[in-house]
């Protein structure tokens, strides 16, 4: 019996919203309920066929407690038996809702299912969740490792230190990130991936549709910023991702499902990966992720079309193009092609659907083949994920 295979027949992003910017008044349940709803208009299915909705979201407290999928579901007007979960992989929380929602299709456990995330850290800030009654990390857990277990900023400082990288590169890349980004949305690349969110205002309701946190860079602004984690480091808000608000989703089944509700797949999924590394260094997980992908699609990194990886801190990036050995030229032509994080910002669960999202239009627009997405993610983990466009 011939092997199931997923493939992704529509995906959807809210603009993304910058730090108390146009976002901040929307509840993250109804942020994510729109995304939903629009998944569903646009693809056109019935969403009773539902199977399940995966969520991912990284601060589960608050607003976003208590299954923030399934009130998501609910808030859209969806039909009340359709079932939804919520997971936390940290910053890779949606892209690995993809891998179960993929995972499950191809072993016969869903025929359609959707893959979600929404984090609106306007309303519930980054690491709200670990306010709460208690502490993470034990004494057994912290003695493990020399020193204990540092902040994901001072991680971005140790792998600049690693890969011998200066504060000048890390600007210079973070520059390019808004010059892409804001090529890409004045060109209207990102228009077909965007849905507008509606927002009140003192002058009545506007639409939100242009993403918030692109700016023209300006290198000698940027060499003036004082470093934001460490006296003498090199890591600063400008070379790191902004903080922000934002949803997005994928609809994913098999090719035979597709072609019996009239629905058209636009690509497949290839391979997945995951990593775990350091949890001190903890971002450099997209290094192994991205060699474990490649390993199981049978690819070289050479015959990658596109990929996404997330610029969580510019030092990862720039780390990982150095332990991959990847030349200048390709990765200006092929990596985070439209910009990244630094420009158009971090919402944690969101991120990984976002990436996605971005790099299927990407393929499509630009006539490529195969696209690779990766991410790191809190406690030294990584996802990676191969794709191939179709039609």
């Amino acid at each position: 019996m011939q092997q199931r295979e997923a493939v992704i027949v529509e995906a959807v992003r809210t603009p993304m919203g910058k730090r108390n910017g146009k976002l901040k008044d929307h509840h993250p349940v109804d942020l994510l309920g729109d995304v939903l709803n629009e998944l569903v208009t646009r693809s056109g299915v019935d969403p009773s066929r539902v199977d399940d909705v995966i969520t991912g979201c990284v601060s589960q407290v608050g607003e976003q407690s208590l299954n923030v999928g399934r009130n998501a579901w609910l808030s859209a007007g969806l039909p009340e038996e359709v079932p939804a979960t919520t997971i936390d992989r940290q910053c890779g929380s949606s892209q690995q809702a993809a891998h179960f929602a993929a995972q499950g299709v191809i072993a016969g456990a869903y025929d359609l299912a959707i893959a979600c995330g929404v984090e609106n850290m306007s309303r519930v800030p980054m690491g709200s969740s670990a306010q709460a009654p208690g502490f993470p990390f034990t004494e057994r857990l912290m003695g493990r490792y020399d020193g204990g277990l540092v902040p994901q900023g001072i991680s971005a400082e140790i792998i600049a230190q690693r890969w011998e990288l200066s504060r000048e590169d890390l600007d210079r890349f973070s520059a390019r990130s808004h010059e892409l980004a804001r090529a890409a949305s004045e060109g209207g690349k990102f228009r077909n991936e965007i849905h507008p969110i509606k927002i009140e205002t003192e002058s009545g309701v506007e639409l939100f549709e242009t993403d918030e946190g692109i700016r023209t860079p300006d290198l000698q602004k940027m060499a003036m910023l004082p470093p934001a984690f460490k006296e003498d480091g090199v890591v600063t808000a400008a070379n790191s991702s902004q903080i922000t608000d934002g949803a997005a989703a994928l609809l994913i089944t098999t090719s035979e499902k597709a072609a019996e509700l009239g629905l058209t797949p636009r690509a497949r999924f290839t391979s997945f990966a995951l990593a775990g590394t350091d949890p001190v260094t903890m971002l450099t997980g997209p290094i192994p992720a991205t060699r474990k992908a490649l390993e199981k699609a049978g690819l070289g990194l050479d015959q990658i079309d596109f990929v996404e990886i997330n610029e969580a801190f510019a030092s990862v990036v720039l780390a990982w193009k150095k332990e991959l050995g990847i030349a200048d030229d390709w990765f200006e032509q092929h990596v985070n092609a439209r910009g990244g994080a630094i420009a158009l910002g971090h919402p944690l669960g969101a991120s990984g659907a976002r990436l996605m999202t971005t790099l299927l239009n990407t393929l499509e627009q630009e006539g490529g083949r195969y696209g690779l997405q990766t991410m790191c993610e809190g406690g030294g983990l990584a996802n990676a994920t191969i794709i191939e466009r179709l039609g």
